[in-house]
């Protein structure tokens, strides 16, 4: 089996949750390709007692069937009958479990799946925890699924007999660029970090993406083959996605179509008028799958209230899928190199690099030696139409400073020239004003191989970060 990369904390909480020594339920979640069931079974490898992995679109009949053949393939000799019914299923799985000796690891992959329409398989699920395994203490029972939304409605916060069933939660995020740079590394696979950002910006950090990066390609050549050929992995990846996740996902992507138009947010309101979704408890019910699956973020816009909440697009392939890959052809050759340094490419990278920034805080945090401060992350839009001003990143700290972050990707060191400087200090200056905060304000850059220093550059900045920085390990 090939070696795990990353996910050390998951892995030792896997490792705890084994030795224990009571009974656990452990609920794993996160959104599809992220890698749960390869950590799943890296963590616990030769050591199942049954597994199961629910099958997408199928029936009930065909779920407990396919619950049967699993049951039956360990158990051959017990003879069991098909059961009629999600009781009759787990009372069999009961019955095989009572002959076992020691630890006794179950695992449900894609559990959403077998929750068929009016199958009563979460009473069966219900029973058998609650009135068996429970009450022993040789029993981890893992399920996990990437419909994030059931999980977390359906079985983390059930209001039913699975109530504070949950033992352990996990949810499994994408990689850092530290664990994908690592990843191409055990693969011999020799980028450097402007590239590796380059694919992230396209991919983001989802491993099973990753898989497909070719050795000896660069990373404009792999994008290409990837994402734009008639067999790669992400030329047909977007609708399979959105479908596989969520019933009636149409509704999903008028929300996320609405929000690619706006990189930089939507409120609430103006979110409604553009995606035409009615403002009902229906709209407010897709946006929180869609924010708990990690497709967009909800975020509070400093010193705003709650109904002010900007929505945000942040998946980076879907992104990347809307901006360039939609719309192109398959017989056209060069689709990525010959969008290279064109308007539509460089706006798209400015945002990218945002983006990436914002997904490792704890790396800039870290960075600016303010990992043990207590902090609170927000944007900050003027509220004067005539000013224009927006800030997309900025830290507000205990210690009485806040940091206005200015993040620029570019291949070279970043220039400072005589009328960014102005701007910068007229943003500075809006800032303070309207806000009419007393903290120190630190203008901070990010950039790619740093800030070229000149009479402009001098004494307007306070930190200064590059992209290696983003590359630390995660401490958090």
């Amino acid at each position: 089996m090939q070696k795990i990369i990353g996910r050390e904390k998951e892995l030792s909480d896997l490792s705890l949750i084994y030795s224990s020594g009571k009974s656990e339920f452990v609920a794993i979640y996160g959104r599809r390709r992220v890698g749960k069931t390869f950590l799943i079974r890296s963590a616990f490898n030769k050591k199942f007692t049954f597994q199961i992995t629910g099958l997408a679109n199928a029936t009930y009949k065909q779920q407990l069937t396919n619950f049967h053949l699993a049951l039956t393939a360990i158990a051959p000799t017990k003879d069991y009958l098909p059961a009629n019914d999600w009781l009759s299923a787990f009372s069999q799985l009961t019955d095989y479990l009572i002959t076992k000796k020691g630890r006794k690891v179950i695992f449900i992959d894609e559990l959403p799946w077998f929750d068929t329409r009016n199958s009563k398989f979460i009473q069966g699920l219900e029973h058998f925890w609650n009135s068996w395994a429970s009450a022993r203490s040789d029993i981890v029972l893992i399920v996990c699924g990437s419909a994030t939304s059931w999980m977390i409605n359906k079985l983390i916060n059930n209001k039913g007999g699975l109530h504070n069933r949950i033992t352990k939660r996990i949810k499994l995020k994408p990689f850092t660029l530290y664990e994908c740079e690592k990843y191409l590394q055990a693969r011999k696979i020799d980028l450097d970090r402007y590239q590796i950002i380059q694919l992230y910006m396209a991919m983001g950090g989802i491993p099973f993406y990753w898989d497909e990066v070719k050795l000896g390609l660069s990373a404009m050549q792999n994008i290409e083959n990837i994402c734009f050929s008639e067999t790669g992995l992400l030329r047909n990846e977007f609708t399979n996605i959105y479908r596989s996740l969520f019933s009636n996902y149409e509704k999903h992507l008028s929300i996320i179509n609405a929000l690619a138009k706006k990189s930089k947010g939507l409120y609430r309101d103006e979110l409604i008028k553009i995606s035409g979704l009615p403002n009902a408890g229906s709209t407010t019910k897709v946006l929180s799958e869609l924010e708990e699956s990690g497709f967009i973020v909800k975020s509070i816009p400093y010193r705003r209230k709650t109904r002010s909440s900007l929505y945000q697009l942040v998946d980076f392939y879907t992104h990347f899928y809307l901006k360039f890959i939609e719309n192109t052809r398959v017989m056209n050759k060069n689709n990525w190199l010959n969008a290279i340094d064109t308007p539509k490419y460089r706006a798209w990278s400015g945002y990218a690099y945002e983006q990436v920034c914002m997904c490792h805080l704890s790396q800039i945090k870290q960075a600016l030696g303010i990992s043990g401060v207590f902090t609170t992350v927000c944007s900050w839009r003027s509220q004067h139409s005539d000013q224009g001003v927006q800030i997309d990143l900025l830290i507000d700290r205990r210690d009485q400073v806040i940091n206005l972050f200015e993040i620029k990707f570019s291949i070279n060191p970043y220039t400072i020239n005589k009328k960014y400087a102005s701007e910068l200090r007229n943003k500075i200056g809006v800032f303070k004003l309207e806000t009419a905060t007393r903290k120190s304000v630190f203008l901070t850059m990010i950039t790619t191989y740093g800030v070229q220093q000149n009479i402009h550059s001098t004494g307007l900045l306070q930190n200064e970060l590059q992209m290696d920085d983003l590359f630390m390990p995660d401490l958090e």
